[in-house]
């Protein structure tokens, strides 16, 4: 199915917020790093974290974890650049790290008000597999072209937490916990010696048709091939038959909406996370359709 690509500057310019705005210009080769780095500073806060929004429907000020893969994805955007706050981002999650190595779901919120209850009820006492293991592994994507988030002693112990964390799984996780702990596992499978086995035995826990319903979600909510392996040429696509890989792409493509944007099959929170993952969800899909060569 073809994209229409006419359709996406005008749905951006109605709908996203700047920074979907500027990677979306970055992405396409008509905007500069310069411009994302200073939409993202908009959501940073002075201990080196990120808050306000930047997870869409994590809706209070102050950082969180859940924010910095968001500020993680950003960061990957505009390589071969680097940005010093990458660096200070490791900093504040070293300092929010707990004694096993792993992060918490979340911190304390100080405004509940538009917040999903999973934010704002998390236990900041327990790590967490599921925000400890896609935080590492966006990290790892920015440590590919960053030398000090590549050095940094945060993402060292985060790494071995989710390796062991991983390897202590004896059943199927939570599906949000499985598809970043197989994106994880991805990241790593070079540089890791266990990640090969382990991404094996995830990879079993996985359906043939890639399809992994989300409890708790709304009714249609699940993960599908591309959640796990949305990158040609990675480990995480030797988990699927190339057709179902295929057949994903179909779809990721057909479900670009009449006003050129995509949308997301998760609840609302509120109206503006609402649109604010509408032009997150935008940018990924243009993302991976331009990864495998569809636009």
């Amino acid at each position: 199915m073809k994209v229409n690509l006419s359709a996406i500057p005008g749905f951006m310019a109605t709908h996203a917020r700047v920074l979907d705005r500027r990677r979306y210009d970055l992405i396409m080769g008509d905007g500069d790093a310069a411009g994302v780095l200073a939409s993202l500073e908009a959501y940073r806060n002075p201990d080196g974290g990120y808050g306000w929004g930047l997870e869409p429907d994590l809706r209070s000020p102050e950082s969180q974890p859940g924010a910095a893969l968001h500020a993680f994805e950003a960061l990957t955007d505009v390589a071969p650049q680097t940005s010093p706050q990458a660096a200070m981002l490791c900093d504040w999650l070293e300092s929010v790290t707990l004694p096993d190595g792993g992060l918490p779901f979340a911190l304390p919120v100080t405004l509940s008000d538009g917040t999903a209850p999973w934010w704002a009820g998390g236990d900041p006492k327990d790590s967490s597999l599921q925000i400890t293991s896609i935080s590492a592994a966006a990290a790892h994507r920015v440590a590919a072209h960053d030398p000090a988030v590549a050095a940094h002693p945060w993402l060292e112990r985060a790494t071995r937490y989710c390796l062991d964390a991983i390897q202590e799984l004896d059943e199927r996780p939570h599906a949000y916990v499985l598809v970043f702990a197989v994106r994880f596992l991805d990241a790593v499978y070079d540089s890791q010696p266990r990640a090969a086995d382990l991404l094996k035995r995830l990879g079993a826990l996985i359906p043939a048709d890639g399809r992994v319903p989300v409890e708790g979600g709304t009714a249609d909510e699940a993960l599908r091939p591309l959640d796990f392996a949305p990158y040609p040429g990675r480990p995480a696509r030797d988990l699927f038959d190339p057709e179902v890989i295929a057949t994903d792409l179909v779809r990721l493509a057909g479900e670009q909406r009449d006003d050129g944007g995509w949308t997301v099959d998760y609840v609302r929170i509120s109206p503006a996370g609402a649109m604010d993952w509408r032009g997150a969800a935008t940018v990924h899909a243009v993302q991976v359709l331009r990864a495998n060569s569809l636009i």
